[in-house]
């Protein structure tokens, strides 16, 4: 199976006296995150010659982005694959897809919008006080599986960055009293389905500048804006705090989720430390 080999050639469009600063500034993130997209994509075999990826798009920045930067690697590739833009309207108050639809028709990116009223169903089964992304999330998982298997997609594409995999650790941790995170590629229980997340090395700062350099038609959640204590945001405003006094803090963490040292824990199912 030939996978895709990444090659930085030329990567951007040529300079002139004429481009504004905004212009540069485009160039120069959609240069790093590519760079970064293509090293995870290579590392971890995400996509190879003749995939059907299904590209999830919430309408938030991180998603937008990976979708141009995927769009952008298939037509610089030298295999060929497949693209296609999945949005998931899932009923909530105030959703308006019109600008995103122009967006995808703009690019010529093909894409498919599903309705789906999972918003009223989150908001009647979460107690007072209680969060709604685990329920959303479930939810939303579970209709984009379904779309994916049903028009023979065999890779789904999630906009999960460094940030969401770094404070997914240390969530972990803290409040399940277990190591994991959001794996770069993973193969769903049913093994129909391989999910790969691109962004796994682009940092959210360069994503949140790309985003609004590009104007992206952007659709806030209803659901997770409206709850500020969220156990996510705590762990991020940690890592943050700890990066003012060590920048190398956060690639550090996701440096440790890529060199496990079994050995060094304490996991019994790993070791008979009786029998040693």
């Amino acid at each position: 199976m030939q996978s895709i080999k990444w090659v930085e050639s030329n990567p951007t469009p040529i300079m002139t006296k004429n481009n504004s600063t905004s212009e540069k500034a485009i160039i120069r993130l959609e240069k790093k995150l590519l760079h970064y997209m293509g090293k995870a994509i290579v590392e971890y075999g995400m996509i190879q010659k003749g995939d059907r990826v299904l590209v999830c798009v919430s309408g938030g920045k991180d998603s937008l982005t990976m979708l141009m930067m995927l769009d952008l690697l298939a037509k610089r590739a030298r295999i060929k694959f497949e693209l296609m833009a999945f949005t998931l309207d899932q009923s909530q108050p105030g959703w308006d897809d019109s600008l995103l639809q122009s967006f995808y028709q703009s690019h010529k990116i093909p894409y498919q919008i599903l309705k789906k009223d999972t918003y009223s169903v989150v908001v009647e089964k979460t107690e007072p006080g209680g969060t709604y992304c685990s329920l959303c999330s479930r939810l939303r998982r579970g209709n984009i599986y379904e779309f994916a298997k049903h028009h023979g997609f065999n890779k789904v594409a999630l906009g999960h960055h460094r940030d969401d995999l770094i404070s997914s650790l240390l969530m972990s941790i803290f409040y399940n009293g277990e190591i994991r995170s959001m794996p770069p590629k993973l193969l769903t229980d049913d093994e129909q389905l391989i999910l790969i997340r691109p962004l796994s090395f682009c940092q959210e700062k360069d994503i949140a500048a790309y985003a609004k350099l590009r104007q992206f038609p952007i659709i806030p959640c209803n659901l997770c804006g409206s709850q500020e204590n969220l156990a996510r945001k705590k762990v991020r405003r940690l890592i943050d705090g700890l990066a003012l006094e060590n920048p190398k803090i956060p690639s550090n963490i996701l440096r440790a989720l890529q060199q496990v040292k079994p050995s060094q824990l304490m996991d019994k199912k790993l070791w008979d430390f009786k029998a040693l």
